[in-house]
């Protein structure tokens, strides 16, 4: 079950340090884009994920997820894809033994959050992580 109440994905928030971007887009004007950033400013450590995006001097843009260094711990992978690249990305996030899948607002996989439920991860879906922190964690 994703979790839903306001104290659990608090908690998630609260607890990460670790934050994967999967879908980051390069292109400012994008929310994965904006919502990187303010994760960085948020504290988090994050790795935008795009395999035909190039890092900048200010930002490594890694092509997938197993190829972050390790460690660290990735506590949280973030997903700007569409519903149908969730499998995917939940078998990726499995195999780099994240902790946790967040699927950004509009984003809704019920297989995919299965999938990584039964692997141990918690699961968000169809919420927005900078509206959260920015509720929860004021």
């Amino acid at each position: 079950m994703p979790l839903t109440t306001d104290a659990e994905i608090k908690e998630l928030l609260e607890n990460a340090k670790y934050i994967a971007v999967v879908g980051y887009s390069a292109d400012s004007s994008k929310p994965s884009n904006e919502i990187t950033h303010a994760l960085i400013g948020f504290g988090y450590q994050v790795s935008p994920i795009n395999p035909t995006a190039e890092s900048t001097p200010d930002l490594k843009i890694y092509p997938a997820l197993d190829a972050i260094p390790t460690p660290p711990q990735i506590d949280i992978v973030d997903v700007f894809r569409r519903a149908d690249a969730l499998p995917g990305v939940v078998e990726e996030a499995i195999k780099v033994g994240a902790k946790a899948i967040w699927m950004q607002l509009g984003i809704i996989n019920e297989d995919a959050a299965r999938r990584a439920e039964e692997a141990g991860l918690k699961v968000v879906m169809d919420h927005c992580i900078k509206v959260e922190h920015k509720r929860l964690l004021p």
